[in-house]
């Protein structure tokens, strides 16, 4: 294996690299009897984004706290550079580590101005030095107008900026981002998101970030951790990680996920929908010849249409409508349900009888009958 190649595979499947800035080896936490973080190890390459994925409690927002310095881990090594900051007998302070966090409240100082915010943390600095950094940050995150303005004087992007630029400003080794967009209104976050990527790439920081939104974690990272009770269920890139789901988990957690019952026959896969061609199933091994799987289709990968001459597949159980699009869901008469996604305008009634056609053109996962994990490769 090439050098290069042996670099990408280790950043993708969380292995230490020489580029890492962050390490975990093996972290464990855990709170009385209840194990919250269960032997994780991942690594964060310099100047990457990744985003630890994952619903509340599966234990994300408990492994930046063990990065940040602010809890300690009951097991495993944490390392900054390759330098260990926790492991069995040793811990270094949350202060020692050089790591900026950007908390969901911002937890800006009132009676400060944003310039003042900016330079809380760089008491040890010149004047000169201080002043000429807090410039440059109300620069990078395009608020040199808004310097001498107090936080309620600012919204709320420009407020998280703020809070963004003074973590920034001692020159972290690595800025942790938990929930940094909960707190704002949907529109707002989309446009913050975009923003903060912006900042962060051009600052060339490495970040690792928290959140439990999928499109916040497809959109504004570069590899994505999906976690789940403490454990980490796929780590890859955010294109990989949605197409090619490694256990049922991560494909339902990634979006809307309907599984359809298929018979491999050949050089087709048989369904009650139709057939679909085998060499559209993705990694679809030849041992699995005359066996029985289940395709992962998303929702605008099925169309649903109102049934002629007995051709009904199931019928709509449920019919959501979410302004551009409509969200159906069908009952199949073999007990499968599928969930299809169509255009705001579509008029298939409630409890209408439907047609259901599979219509990806693309490759499509799959697992092996009735089993929570794939068993293919994922790259």
């Amino acid at each position: 294996m090439s050098s290069e190649l042996e670099h990408r595979t280790n950043v993708l499947k969380g292995e230490p690299t020489d580029d890492a800035v962050l390490e975990l080896d093996g972290v464990t936490k855990r709170y009385g009897q209840e194990t919250v973080i269960d032997d994780l190890s991942l690594s964060v390459r310099e100047g990457e984004i990744l985003t630890l994925l994952g619903p509340s409690g599966c234990g994300k927002t408990t492994t930046l706290r063990l990065v940040a310095g602010l809890e300690r881990p009951d097991g495993g090594e944490i390392r900054l550079n390759g330098n260990p900051v926790s492991r069995p007998g040793e811990f270094v302070p949350p202060e020692q580590r050089g790591i900026g966090v950007v908390f969901q409240e911002f937890a800006l100082f009132p009676h400060l101005t944003a310039r003042e915010n900016i330079a809380f943390g760089l008491n040890e600095w010149s004047k000169r030095e201080r002043r000429e950094r807090v410039d440059e940050l109300l620069d990078l995150v395009d608020l040199e107008a808004q310097g001498d303005s107090y936080p309620d004087q600012l919204s709320g992007g420009q407020q998280q900026r703020v809070a963004l630029a003074r973590s920034l400003a001692p020159e972290p080794a690595m800025i942790l981002l938990d929930e940094p967009f909960s707190n704002l209104d949907v529109d707002l976050r989309v446009q913050m998101r975009e923003e903060v990527r912006r900042i962060l790439k051009k600052a060339g920081v490495t970040a690792v970030s928290v959140t439990h939104d999928q499109e916040e974690a497809m959109s504004i990272s570069d590899r994505v951790a999906v976690v789940n009770d403490g454990r980490i269920e796929q780590i890859g890139d955010p294109e990989g990680v949605f197409q090619h789901p490694e256990s049922r988990f991560v494909a339902s957690f990634l979006g809307h996920a309907s599984f359809l019952s298929g018979y491999v026959n050949g050089d087709d896969v048989e369904t009650d929908l139709g057939t679909v061609p085998r060499e559209q199933i993705h990694g679809l091994a030849p041992e699995y010849d005359k066996s029985r799987i289940d395709v992962l289709v998303r929702p605008d990968d099925v169309i649903a249409t109102p049934a002629k001459n007995g051709d009904a597949h199931g019928h709509v159980v449920q019919r959501r409508y979410l302004g551009p699009t409509i969200l159906y869901e069908v009952e199949l008469d073999n007990g499968d349900s599928v969930q299809c996604m169509h255009n705001h305008d579509d008029t298939v009634p409630l409890d209408a009888d439907v047609a259901v056609a599979v219509n990806a053109d693309h490759e499509l996962s799959w697992f092996p009958h009735g089993q929570r994990t794939a068993v293919h490769s994922s790259d």
